[in-house]
């Protein structure tokens, strides 16, 4: 079996609730080692990796808004949760042995840096796991549109888009027992039948952009580092 990594610099996508392991909410500590300890296997393999996480187990901002909350607030509320995120996933790392660094779009010197496109490419030069909180900084945009955003900038080769399910449906795999899996799928098609791979800006970000996204199931044993081994796990989006 080789061990040669099919990606040289990856994105990691992982949801907020990721982190709340079973409920999905707050922080789960073992989830959060386990994602960790998957990570320390692909870094091992020399992979440069950058992760973008969300912060819908901590707070969701387009949820406030429906709460009266005004939707700008509710959003960097959001931001901020995410970067709470971040430093739970950076401890569980450092922990490994693995050298981190966090990087914001909202200033906050005393708990990361800000993020700076050439600071961060010579973190990854130097072996680092480079965190990115806080989304893109601007309210409106999701945490998927910040993965777009952050993969093309850094040179990345692909999104890893984690999720609780094995890849693209095309319905809701939980209630349809019958529902057909895709092991490859083009941009257009996923626009098309409206699956729900990312929200339409990120999705359109990279589809001009001609960024792949493999969608993959993070729950299962050691399934990151598989996929960064270019086996046939989740699906595929490519244009």
């Amino acid at each position: 079996m080789t061990t040669r990594a099919r990606y040289k610099r990856i994105l990691l996508k992982l949801s907020g609730e990721s982190l709340g392991g079973a409920k999905g909410m707050g922080i789960d500590p073992e989830a959060v080692r386990d994602m960790a300890r998957q990570i320390q296997e692909v870094r091992e393999l020399g992979v440069e990796i950058v992760i973008v996480i969300g912060g819908g187990n901590i707070y969701r901002g387009l949820s406030g808004s429906l709460g009266g909350i005004e939707r700008a607030t509710g959003d960097y509320m959001g931001m901020l949760a995410t970067v709470i995120n971040s430093l739970a996933l950076q401890d569980a790392l450092e922990k490994l042995g693995v050298a981190t660094r966090v990087q914001t779009a909202i200033t906050m010197a005393q708990v990361a840096e800000p993020f700076i496109r050439r600071r961060a490419v010579r973190h990854l030069q130097k072996g680092r796991v480079v965190i990115f909180g806080a989304g893109t900084g601007n309210p409106f945009f999701s945490t998927d549109t910040a993965s777009a955003l952050r993969a093309t900038e850094i040179g990345a080769e692909v999104i890893l888009k984690a999720t609780k399910v094995d890849g693209i449906y095309d319905s809701d795999p939980k209630k349809n027992p019958k529902a057909k899996r895709y092991s490859q799928i083009t941009y257009q098609e996923a626009l098309v039948k409206r699956l729900e791979v990312m929200d339409s800006t990120a999705f359109s970000m990279c589809q001009d952009n001609k960024m792949p996204i493999i969608v993959f199931d993070l729950f299962k044993p050691h399934n990151l580092r598989r996929v960064v081994l270019g086996e046939k796990v989740g699906t595929l989006v490519t244009g």
